[in-house]
């Protein structure tokens, strides 16, 4: 049972998410042969006043 946590920085639509869940789904399937019925993904959207990088929130650049 493949489980993928997929984090991005600020919010995507639903069609993005579609998008990103379906195309994960299918490259397990085509590259390791897993089923999509046992593949699980979870998009968390974190917000740019909690994401750091290079000493400074993502929200100050």
């Amino acid at each position: 049972m493949p489980y993928v946590n997929v984090k991005v920085a600020g919010s995507l639509t639903k069609e993005q998410k579609k998008q990103i869940v379906e195309g994960i789904t299918k490259l397990l399937e085509e590259i390791a042969g897993k089923p999509p019925s046992a593949t699980y993904v979870v998009i968390e959207e974190i917000d740019r006043d909690n994401w750091g990088k290079g000493g400074k929130l993502l929200s100050e650049k």
